[in-house]
């Protein structure tokens, strides 16, 4: 009965996240040769024609990739892949620990190196055709190589000490393994801006004294404090553009890409931050943040239930194996399928974050200038080729920030 339900919510899925493509494809070519009124004076039809096209071979990649991370899936589940995994790692190790961490250790590696062609596909095709890509293959092959050795430093310890709790702490392994999980996040946070971005990125502190005037007296304005303005070498990766607050408390630093500031002027600059204040100034960070933890709480007591039922591992393809600890497979057969039956609050998910978005953008209206939030959004979407109409159904469904014309109608509004 669980494998029959668990297929008819693979299928939806599948079809449904097709669904929803095609009617996006459809609605942005259909008005691809039309730049929409609102943005006539400002974005030009050859940039709305090239955001059109660059979103429908994003959504055809995005389909591709769908399909074949749901073969991968029934792979590993109903056709036996954690199976044979399972009892060949079985044969190799006898320490039980060693097994089911060469096992957690097999499936990422498989689904990396599957995920690996589209990431190089997306990155030297799609975004290099679209003039957005300036990472070379040297570059590309050294971030990989880091993002592993980043995985194996992290996520080794922290497998192994979930798998310990849950065979050593009885009933009670749920809530101590929700605490490990928690307090392992906090210090991924913590040592992001220090340690791991910089492993990746140069970080410069901000020289331009008219902009980092600007910045300061915003940040008084509206009672923020900050370590540090710093800007960070974007552009040897990518055009795209952005900006990011991280850290906690005192230790909070304000970081921009350079490709942003080549962009923007200062006016722009000041107001794009202000949005960002405004989802700290309405604790958005702090609400995300508690929510996260809450749902894997929720999780976590889920996987507690369903590692003792015989029937979610036979539902799934696993028969587990008695006298051995199972641990490994409740784990990945949980986060494996999770996503297939949670894919559908997306759409709720999407509608908070859209609604804390035009919080934000009412609180960069107040405390700078709506106009050059305005200003600073067009550029935006010019430069980042996004579309200017996408279909409002796909849009609801997905989409944490508002779409463009009611962004920049709900701000218009806010200034008059």
């Amino acid at each position: 009965m669980f494998t029959l339900l668990f297929v008819a919510f693979l299928l939806a899925d599948v079809l449904l996240r097709f669904w929803l493509a095609s009617r996006q494809i459809r609605h942005v070519r259909l008005h691809r040769d039309q730049v929409p009124e609102a943005f006539a004076a400002r974005i030009g039809l050859r940039s709305h024609q090239r955001a059109a096209d660059y979103t429908v071979a994003k959504m055809r990649l995005g389909m591709v990739e769908r399909l074949v991370e749901a073969a991968v899936l029934v792979g590993f589940t109903l056709l036996g892949g954690l199976q044979v995994l399972d009892l060949w790692f079985g044969r190799l190790f006898e320490n039980d620990m060693l097994r089911q961490l060469a096992l957690i250790g097999a499936v990422f590696a498989i689904m990396g190196l599957i995920g690996l062609p589209f990431a190089y596909y997306n990155k030297f095709r799609l975004e290099q055709r679209f003039g957005f890509n300036r990472m070379t293959p040297r570059l590309f092959a050294a971030d990989c190589i880091k993002t592993l050795a980043l995985s194996l430093a992290f996520g080794t310890p922290l497998a192994a000490a979930v798998l310990w709790i849950m065979g050593n702490t009885g009933p009670a392994w749920v809530w101590w393994a929700w605490g490990t999980w928690v307090l392992f996040n906090i210090l991924l946070i913590w040592l992001f801006p220090t340690v791991i971005a910089p492993l990746f990125n140069t970080f410069k502190p901000l020289e331009d004294p008219t902009i980092a005037q600007r910045i300061e007296a915003l940040l008084k304005r509206c009672g923020f404090s900050v370590k540090g303005l710093f800007v960070m070498d974007g552009s040897r990766r990518s055009a795209h553009g952005n900006a990011y607050f991280t850290g906690f408390g005192n230790a909070r630093r304000i970081v921009f890409f350079d490709t942003l500031l080549s962009r923007l002027n200062a006016d722009e600059i000041e107001a794009v931050l202000a949005h960002e204040l405004g989802h700290f100034r309405h604790r958005h960070i702090i609400r995300r943040m508690a929510l996260s933890f809450l749902l894997s709480l929720v999780f976590f007591m889920a996987l507690g239930w369903l590692s003792q039922q015989i029937w979610f591992y036979e539902g799934l393809g696993v028969v587990p194996q008695f006298g051995r600890p199972n641990d490994a497979l409740a784990l990945l057969l949980f986060f494996l399928v999770v996503p297939v039956f949670t894919f559908w609050v997306t759409p709720l998910a999407a509608w908070f974050s859209r609604r804390d978005e035009f919080q934000a953008d009412r609180y960069a209206a107040e405390q700078s200038s709506g106009e050059a939030l305005v200003s600073a959004l067009v550029k935006l979407y010019d430069d980042n080729a996004a579309t200017l109409t996408p279909d409002p159904v796909h849009s609801a469904f997905y989409d944490s920030h508002p779409p463009a014309m009611q962004r920049i109608a709900q701000l218009q509004h806010a200034v008059n």
